[in-house]
């Protein structure tokens, strides 16, 4: 904000053009609520100095206040085609030579995310090169890091069924375990989050691997669960604390599902 207001409150010297400067903010829907307050503000003391364009993926994290100043232009995102010649264009700039069929996996991969689909072009130049049709195209470690963690949630679910002079005990031991586990859990969602991987981003992964090792009962429910502690981490300003919440409370679900499951079948 100190920059924005240093740009806004300084007059171009040139004459010949307008008399406004214009700035970019990319991914204005990832500040904070006070942040975009402050912007507001900022907006209605220099408009005839500065204008301002905001670039964002959804509009419905910006604060009313921001958007009836602002004219919305939805820009569609790109299509498979133009990523690939996007790709073609920054592999020429680069004197590199790349396949059309491996361009078009990686843009199909990328799913339809132009800076992910470069970043996994440069991936796959760093793992070999020259290029070839069947080359395997990598996983961000971001990805597989987050599938590890889902792997993490769902393989300590393992209730068993004990005799009755040692169940009251071995129950206090599976609730601690399972605690520590949370912990682990949460430093690895701290690790992302310190990485600048977007909170949402983390819910939507985690959720699709979840719900690929739920029945379909319990899919609409996780679901719903995931939809509700994302909403409310929009809200707060720690988002560590929602996805904590979020991954106790799947476990507990979890582990309840499978323990009926197993009582149903006679185990």
């Amino acid at each position: 904000m100190g920059l924005l207001k240093e740009v806004a409150q300084s007059h171009s010297l040139d004459t010949s053009h307008k008399d406004f400067k214009v700035v970019v903010l990319t991914e204005a829907d990832r500040l904070t609520k006070d942040a975009q307050h402050a912007l507001r503000r900022t907006m209605e003391l220099y408009t005839g100095t500065c204008r301002l364009i905001l670039v964002c993926n959804s509009t419905s994290k910006l604060i009313p206040a921001v958007k009836s100043r602002c004219l919305a232009v939805r820009v569609p995102a790109p299509t498979i085609d133009e990523i690939c010649s996007v790709l073609q264009y920054v592999c020429h700039k680069e004197s590199l030579t790349i396949p059309d069929t491996l361009a078009k996996r990686i843009a199909e991969k990328s799913e339809r995310n132009l800076r992910k689909a470069i970043l996994l072009c440069e991936a796959c130049r760093v793992q070999q090169y020259p290029f070839n049709d069947d080359q395997v195209v990598p996983d961000c470690e971001w990805e597989v890091f987050l599938r590890e963690t889902a792997a993490m949630i769902i393989t300590e679910q393992s209730p068993k069924r004990y005799t009755c002079n040692t169940k009251a005990i071995l129950i206090k031991l599976i609730k601690m375990y399972l605690f520590l586990r949370l912990l682990e859990v949460r430093g690895r969602y701290y690790e992302l989050l310190t990485h600048c991987i977007p909170p949402d981003i983390i819910f939507k992964r985690i959720l699709n691997e979840l719900v690929a090792n739920c029945d379909g009962t319990l899919k609409a429910e996780v679901t719903e669960l995931a939809a509700q502690y994302q909403a409310q981490s929009q809200l707060g300003s720690k988002a560590i604390f929602h996805l904590e919440a979020f991954t106790a409370k799947f476990m507990r679900i979890y582990k309840q599902f499978l323990e009926e499951g197993l009582e149903s079948m006679g185990f």
